[in-house]
């Protein structure tokens, strides 16, 4: 509990910075940052194109800024995660941040849900987790 008090709050101060739309990160350096992820997830585009290889555990994380969450067609999410698509809870800088440090405490606590979300709980550090959304938001319509 005490560690999605804590998400809550750094997210609430991080809004400002975040609210342009922006990412705050280096792409350049979330691209190789982002090795911890391609395990299980990769980066391909509508076209085709192919941004990152990886793992098909996870979704493909292409377009994910500002895209509801579990909501890319053909995944199959966890119930927890068809439960945030339900109630449209967007993919956001603060929510990644949040999402990323422990999966299923944090959307647990956002819908109000029980579940178990498929993402194991990552130690990512905070620097990385900036970098790594600025690399995906680069990766995105929005």
């Amino acid at each position: 509990m005490n560690r999605i008090f804590v998400a809550l709050v750094l997210s609430f101060f991080s809004f400002p910075v975040l609210a342009d739309g922006h990412a705050t990160g280096d792409a350049e350096a979330g691209k190789k940052a982002f090795n911890k992820c391609k395990s299980c997830h990769m980066i391909v585009s509508d076209e085709g194109d192919v941004i990152v290889k990886g793992g098909k555990t996870g979704p493909n994380l292409w377009n994910i800024a500002s895209r509801s969450m579990g909501t890319l067609e053909g995944f199959k999410y966890s119930k927890l995660m068809v439960a945030a698509a339900e109630q449209e809870l967007l993919m956001d800088e603060a929510n990644f941040h949040a999402y990323l440090s422990d999966p299923t405490a944090w959307i647990q606590e956002a819908i109000g849900g029980k579940g178990k979300s498929k993402m194991l709980k990552q130690r990512v550090k905070e620097k990385d987790a900036v970098n790594i959304w600025a690399f995906l938001a680069a990766h995105s319509d929005s």
